[in-house]
């Protein structure tokens, strides 16, 4: 019974932070269209006053939602990784207690070694990165993205070989959730210069794998987009 609640509780988390997501995207979207002040652009002019090209107030708005976007957004993240470890142990928990009661069935001398081993192995390979349902005994696997695209530039590597503003980012080369995040991903395309990249994302929902060639352009970087790291 508990696992069912756990169950039940931590698929209702993942498709609150879907919807959130999807509002994230949003808001992403109007702020960085055309001629718009972007996630962090400025919204005075030149000379110091406010530019009258913007709804200023309502810029401000959207950066606000925004930022509790993306707080509500970990907070319902590190809950469901916690609740995935949980249901897995759960799992590991029944897969030993199966062994031994085979092993109590059959006696201890007639069950093979490598029976346990294979176990434990499957048991262990049925793991995946955290904050996949996999451990719920569900069929989709969804992914933890790393990384959204806040910003991208128009005829830039990035935008050419067909990432988009607002995609999330769940492997870009060998780099994939962990530390030093930004430096890594700047390392994965220095060295993979001139080289395609595979890049798998998650794109209104939709899990999507592409390839992205860092390359010198016109424009700055390698790629000509942003990673802000989630």
């Amino acid at each position: 019974m508990v696992g069912t609640n756990l169950k039940t509780e931590t698929t209702s988390l993942m498709e609150k932070r879907s919807a959130l997501e999807a509002e994230m995207n949003a808001v992403i979207d109007r702020l960085c269209r055309p001629d718009g002040p972007g996630l962090s652009g400025n919204l005075v002019d030149s000379e110091g006053f406010p530019r009258s090209d913007i709804d200023i107030p309502m810029v401000r708005a959207e950066r606000r939602r925004l930022s509790e976007l993306r707080n509500d957004h970990k907070e319902i993240t590190d809950k469901i990784n916690g609740n995935i470890q949980l249901l897995h142990s759960a799992r590991l928990s029944i897969v030993s207690t199966s062994v031994k009661d085979s092993d109590n069935g059959a006696g201890a001398d007639n069950q093979h070694p490598s029976i346990v081993s294979a176990v434990a192995s499957a048991s262990l390979n049925d793991s995946v990165p955290t904050d996949s349902p996999a451990a719920m005994n569900v069929d989709v696997i969804v992914s933890r993205p790393f990384a959204i695209i806040d910003e991208i530039t128009d005829s830039s590597p990035a935008a050419e070989d067909g990432l988009q503003l607002g995609d999330q980012v769940v492997k870009f080369g060998k780099v994939e959730a962990g530390d030093n995040l930004l430096e890594r991903l700047a390392n994965e395309s220095q060295t993979n210069q001139g080289n395609a990249v595979p890049v798998a994302i998650i794109r209104q929902g939709a899990p999507i794998n592409l390839t992205v060639t860092p390359r010198v352009w016109q424009g700055r970087g390698l790629l000509g987009c942003h990673f802000r790291i989630l």
